[in-house]
């Protein structure tokens, strides 16, 4: 393992020996960990009931995670044997960054106990020696040498991090599913959060976020790509399967429902992706894609509401109609905007989703024919049934009662699974490559002979053929359709703007990247009820902040990192750079920065 100090390493900026340093963030790690043990108030009126001895519960978990961490790094420090995987480059950052997920959620803890029990006479034993334990491990990392590499050498020039040692294959298998496992256990923990506790939930942001960023900053996440990418039929059939092992371990309808909305939305952004991320067109107008392709399922359900009442096809042939709906629309308002480029695509394609809402508004059989009913929509809308499952009852699978929404949770897994496939399929392809070219330069693509306009039609096609899929299954998820979801912004998601920001924030052209971003914006507003009135003011603080911090999103296409990241390197502007290529970790684009 790599020692921790560089050649270019400097003093901490607390003066204090390297070895009392390591022992401070030591002893203040095991400290933090202890007080979880203690109460911490002396009342069950805050969220999770800190008042007893000996049993963990709600931040004090959290705070054993984060402390747990921090102990762990600061062995690395020692070069403990095993644990050399932790942190491959001996780097200090990951140490400081897991010391103050440890000092965050102790100092959060006490400060909200505090203020929510209006003082700090609220506080026992155990708030104080978190905050103490986990404020002398934050100094002690304070102390520590500063090394000259920083984490944007990290993000940007992975090879300063040692390349992972060859292990036997079913080694890296036992990895990727130990790591798929403990996602689902973060993501249940965090989705299984009681919507009353805010205080517990924001703990769980706090930990999340400065445990990844330690994370990342150590190099594992990239080692983990690099296994997925050996592995990537094992490693996309692990997450598929942790999926749908989801409604088994929530056990719980409400949360159940929370999963269907997130991959309805997450469906729907993939698609927005190729349009967006892939072919570089911003549609403010997608989510009427969503809309047409509901519509088209809801008037075929045989709904008692619908203009055909009669008609009620099977949930393949609505199926088939939502998504050819949306596919002929997108023809329809691709072909003659097309031509168009930046900031006036993005003003008619804003116009389409408006003449969509108004239009849907307009037909109640007053203002215009009676196609949708007007504000009132279509409701009633009865659950599917296919080969005799009945998606509105509950059934008995592998021992487990599925209630209606964790059938549909299951169904709309399948359909996402469908869509990554497509999406990968055609980012890999030739039209694929042809989106990223436009995307780049349309002047230089057009120029070696790809047909542009063509070729932005079929991405405009693709993508609003995959939110028709997704709105055929919301149909009837919610019972009903009618036009208030379907607006540029708003406080009911999905809306044009809500999808648009999870595309970004999640991180654009990628796969993952837009499930990220559905299931973030979804489920803060959901557990955090004091945002909801300042969805869009909490999504433009998001995006700024990620826009000045990490442009390329959450999870990063590769070459949109080296873009974004080009001038930082400025100083190196000789120096080639391996960057590995999105996909294929083994191999290396070389990228002399002179003339990238």
């Amino acid at each position: 393992m790599a020692t921790t100090e560089t050649t270019t390493s400097e003093r901490g900026l607390i003066a204090l020996p390297e070895s009392a340093a390591r022992a401070l963030i030591a002893f203040g790690a095991i400290a933090t960990i202890a007080s979880t043990f203690m109460s911490w108030t002396y009342t069950s009126d805050f969220p999770g009931d800190l008042t007893y001895y000996g049993s963990p519960a709600g931040l004090q978990v959290l705070d054993i995670v984060a402390g747990a961490l921090t102990l762990l790094f600061a062995l690395t420090l020692w070069n403990v044997r095993g644990l050399g995987w932790l942190n491959p480059a001996g780097a200090t950052q990951p140490v400081v960054l897991a010391a103050a997920s440890a000092f965050a959620v102790s100092w959060f803890s006490a400060i909200a106990i505090a203020v929510d029990l209006k003082g700090l006479v609220a506080l026992d034993p155990g708030a104080y020696v978190a905050a103490v334990g986990s404020l002398i491990a934050l100094l002690g990392t304070l102390a520590l040498p500063k090394p000259g590499d920083t984490f944007k050498d990290y993000v940007t020039k992975p090879d300063l991090i040692p390349p992972a040692a060859k292990l036997a294959a079913w080694v890296e298998r036992l990895v990727i599913t130990a790591a798929t496992a403990v996602a689902l256990t973060a993501f249940t923990y965090g989705i299984g959060v009681d919507p009353d506790a805010s205080e517990t939930f924001l703990g769980y942001l706090l930990l999340v976020v400065f445990g990844a960023w330690a994370l990342q900053a150590a190099g594992l996440f990239d080692r983990f790509a690099q296994l997925n990418a050996r592995h990537k039929g094992f490693a996309t059939t692990m997450a598929f399967l942790a999926a749908a092992i989801f409604p088994y371990v929530a056990d719980n309808e409400h949360n159940s429902n929370l999963g269907v909305s997130i991959l309805v939305v997450g469906t729907v952004a993939l698609g927005l992706n190729i349009v967006v991320g892939l072919t570089g067109l911003l549609d403010l107008g997608y989510v009427a894609f969503l809309g047409v392709g509901a519509y088209a399922a809801a008037l075929v359900s045989g709904s008692e509401f619908s203009r055909f009442s009669g008609v009620q096809f099977p949930f393949w042939a609505a199926m088939l109609t939502g998504m050819a709906a949306s596919l002929v629309f997108g023809v329809l308002i691709g072909a003659p905007t097309l031509r168009l480029r930046g900031d006036y695509l993005a003003i008619v394609t804003l116009g389409f989703g408006e003449i969509f809402r108004i239009a849907v508004n307009n037909l109640d059989g007053a203002s215009g024919p009676n196609i949708t009913n007007g504000p009132n929509g279509i409701s009633m809308i009865p659950d599917l049934n296919i080969f005799g499952f009945d998606f509105g009852a509950s059934h008995a699978v592998a021992g487990h009662v599925l209630g209606r929404f964790a059938n549909y949770f299951l169904l709309m897994l399948l359909i996402t699974g469908l869509v990554v496939v497509v999406f990968s399929r055609a980012a890999d392809s030739r039209i694929g490559r042809s989106w990223i070219a436009i995307r780049e330069d349309e002047t230089a693509a057009t120029a070696m002979g790809i047909n542009g306009f063509r070729v932005k039609l079929v991405a405009f096609a693709l993508g609003a053929s995959l939110a028709g899929l997704a709105g055929t299954v919301s149909a009837h998820v919610g019972y009903s359709v009618n036009p208030a979801p379907y607006q540029f912004a708003g406080s009911v998601p999905p809306n044009s703007a809500f999808l648009l920001a999870a595309v970004v924030l999640g991180g654009m052209g990628t796969v993952s990247g837009p499930i990220l971003g559905a299931t973030l914006l979804y489920l803060l507003p959901e557990k955090l009820q004091f945002l909801r009135e300042y969805q869009l003011l909490a999504f433009g603080v998001a995006l700024v902040v990620l826009m000045r911090f990490r442009p390329e999103g959450i999870i990063a296409n590769r070459r949109n990192q080296l873009e974004f990241h080009e001038s930082d390197d400025s100083d190196d502007s000789d120096e080639t750079v391996h960057i590995p290529e999105q996909g294929l970790p083994d191999s290396t684009v070389g990228v002399t920065k002179a003339g990238a």
